[in-house]
C-alpha cells in the first residue's frame, strides 16, 4: 500500500485571488482594475463595459446596468476576512493564498504616493493570517492591472509600465518584508494570448474598431508586451532577492494545456501537439531558463512578430531566473489536426478523451488526476526547480439546503489528484506545497459568476447579486482537514 510521501514542512492550503473575493471596488481610495468591468474575463473576447469616448479618443468605463458584476461586492472579504480565515484556521492550514490588488496600493497606476488605507488593509490581512498560522503566499498581479493605466498607457505594450510596475512592488516588498516569504509575480501570464485584456493587462489605446478594446492589437504589440513582463520580472526578482534574500519568488503559470496528448500515433498530431504545447511551455522556458527558445524565435521570425529588444534587456532576463515554479492544473486536453482547440480559464479543450470522465454539468471538464502527474514530471525533468500547486479543484453547481452539502464529487477529485502529487513526489518531484482553488466560495474568473463553486466554505450570494452571504461548511471541510492533519496519510485510509 502506497504511504504519504509529503514532507513535514509540505505546504498545505487554498488559493484565491483579490478580485474574486475581496469585494469593495471602490472602497478606502481603491481604484478600478481590469476585473472590475467584466462579468466574464473569458466571454468572446468582448469588454462591453469600456465604450470609446470620441471627444476624448479614449476609453471610458461604461458599465451595463442590465448585468450584475459580482466582482464588486465578492463575498465581501475586505470585512469579513478575519471569519473566512477562521475556517481556513480550523482546516489547519500552513499557508493561504491571495493577491495584492495593485490598484488599492496606486488607484491609477499613475500615482507617486501609494494609498496608505490599501497597505493597511494588507497589513492586518497578513498578521491575521500569520496569528492563525498561516504563511501568506502573495501573487503581485492576479488580472489585477489598474484599468486607469491600460486607458492612458495600453498598459504593458507600453514600455514605460515596467517603470510604473517596479514602483509598485518596490513599495509592496518593503512594506511586507517581514511577512511574506513566498511571491509570485503575474498570475497566469502564458493565458495571454486568449485574454490580453485581463490575463495581460493590454489595452489597445488606438483601435480600429471602437468596438473591440483589444481584438485589434496586432501580434506584434502582444508579443511586444510578453518581452516588458518578462523584463519586469526578472527585475522583480531581483529586487526581492535585495530586500528580502531569505524569501522565495516564482512564477505563477496555467499548465493544464502542458497535459495535452495526440489524438493519433501520426506523427502530424505528435508534432502538432507539441508545438502546441510550446505555446505554454514559453512562457516557463523564458522564466525559468532565461532565454528565449529557438522555436518561439522561429515561430516569430517567420510571422514578422518579433518584438525589439537589446542585448541589455536579454542579460536581465538571463541573470534573474525564478526560484521555483508555481502552477494552476484543471484538466487534460486532446489534440487533433482535424479540430480546433478552445479555451478557458481551466485550460485547452480539443478532441474528447474516451478513457476519462467529466465533472457534472454544465462545464463538463475532463478530470485527469495522472495529468497532474505528468505535467509535475515534466516540469521536473525540464527544469530542475521546486514546483508550488497554487490552483487545482472542481468547480460544482451547488445551491446551500438545510443539510450540509454532500459534495461527493470534490472529495473524489481531492482524493484522487493528490495521490497523483503522491506519486510524482514519489517520483522524484520536489512538490513544496498543495493549495487548493477556491477553499471558500468565490466569484468565478472564466464566467464571473457564482454558480460555479469551488469552496470546502458556501457562501450565500447568487447571480443576480442576491444573497445573505452566510457562511456554511460542506463535507468536504472535514475531508481535506483530516488530509491536513495526517500530512497526507488520509489519503490512503481506505486503500
Amino acid at each position: 500500500m502506497m504511504k504519504s510521501q509529503f514532507k513535514d514542512k509540505f505546504l498545505w492550503g487554498g488559493a484565491v485571488a483579490a478580485n474574486q473575493l475581496e469585494g469593495a471596488w471602490l472602497e478606502d481610495g481603491k481604484g478600478p482594475n481590469v476585473s472590475d468591468v467584466v462579468v466574464g474575463i473569458h466571454k468572446d473576447g468582448r469588454y462591453p463595459a469600456l465604450k470609446w469616448n470620441a471627444t476624448t479618443n479614449k476609453w471610458e468605463i461604461s458599465l451595463d446596468k442590465n448585468k450584475v458584476y459580482l466582482t464588486h461586492d465578492g463575498i465581501d472579504f475586505y470585512h469579513r476576512y478575519k471569519e473566512d480565515l477562521g475556517y481556513m484556521a480550523e482546516m489547519g492550514f500552513n499557508a493561504f493564498r491571495t493577491s495584492i490588488s495593485w490598484s488599492r496600493i496606486f488607484p491609477t497606476g499613475l500615482e507617486d504616493i501609494p494609498n496608505e488605507a490599501g497597505l493597511k488593509f494588507y497589513d492586518d490581512l497578513f498578521d491575521e493570517m500569520i496569528r492563525l498560522g498561516m504563511e501568506p503566499v502573495i501573487t503581485l498581479s492576479h488580472y489585477e492591472t489598474p484599468l486607469q493605466l491600460l486607458i492612458e498607457t495600453g498598459g504593458w505594450t507600453d514600455k514605460g509600465t515596467i517603470e510604473r510596475w517596479m514602483k509598485y512592488v518596490n513599495v509592496v516588498f518593503n512594506r511586507y518584508k517581514t511577512k511574506v516569504k513566498y511571491w509570485m509575480t503575474f498570475n497566469e501570464i502564458n493565458n495571454i494570448y486568449r485574454m490580453p485584456f485581463a490575463a495581460g493587462g493590454i489595452l489597445d489605446i488606438n483601435p480600429i474598431d471602437k468596438n473591440e478594446p483589444v481584438a485589434n492589437l496586432s501580434q506584434k504589440s502582444i508579443n511586444q508586451a510578453i518581452h516588458y513582463i518578462f523584463i519586469a520580472n526578472a527585475l522583480t526578482v531581483k529586487l526581492c532577492r535585495e530586500i528580502n534574500p531569505d524569501a522565495k519568488i516564482g512564477c505563477m503559470l496555467s499548465f493544464s494545456s502542458c497535459a495535452t496528448y495526440p489524438n493519433t500515433t501520426n506523427p502530424i498530431d505528435v508534432m502538432g501537439t507539441l508545438q502546441y504545447r510550446h505555446q505554454n511551455l514559453f512562457f516557463s522556458d523564458v522564466m525559468s531558463n532565461g532565454e528565449y527558445p529557438g522555436y518561439m524565435l522561429r515561430q516569430w521570425r517567420e510571422n514578422d512578430s518579433m518584438p525589439e529588444m537589446v542585448q541589455e534587456e536579454l542579460d536581465i532576463i538571463k541573470a534573474y531566473t525564478v526560484d521555483h515554479i508555481a502552477l494552476s492544473y484543471y484538466r487534460s486536453a486532446v489534440y487533433s489536426a482535424d479540430a480546433s482547440m478552445t479555451h478557458d480559464t481551466g485550460g485547452a479543450a480539443g478532441v474528447k478523451n474516451p478513457y476519462l470522465k467529466s465533472s457534472p454539468l454544465p462545464w463538463a471538464w475532463p478530470i485527469d488526476p495522472v495529468g497532474l502527474r505528468y505535467v509535475l514530471n515534466e516540469l521536473t525533468d525540464r527544469y530542475h526547480k521546486p514546483l508550488f500547486i497554487v490552483e487545482n479543484g472542481i468547480g460544482l453547481d451547488e445551491v446551500q439546503g438545510p443539510d450540509m452539502i454532500d459534495d461527493q464529487d470534490r472529495i473524489q477529485y481531492i482524493q484522487d489528484h493528490l495521490v497523483q502529487v503522491n506519486e510524482a513526489i514519489a517520483d522524484g518531484c520536489d512538490v513544496i506545497g498543495y493549495l487548493y482553488w477556491g477553499p471558500i466560495d468565490v466569484v468565478s474568473a472564466g464566467t464571473g459568476e457564482m454558480r460555479k463553486r469551488y469552496g470546502f466554505v458556501y457562501v450565500d450570494r447568487f447571480n443576480d447579486g442576491m444573497g445573505t452571504l452566510e457562511r456554511r461548511t460542506k463535507k468536504s471541510f472535514e475531508y481535506y482537514k483530516n488530509i491536513i492533519k495526517s500530512n497526507g496519510e488520509h489519503l490512503f485510509k481506505s486503500q
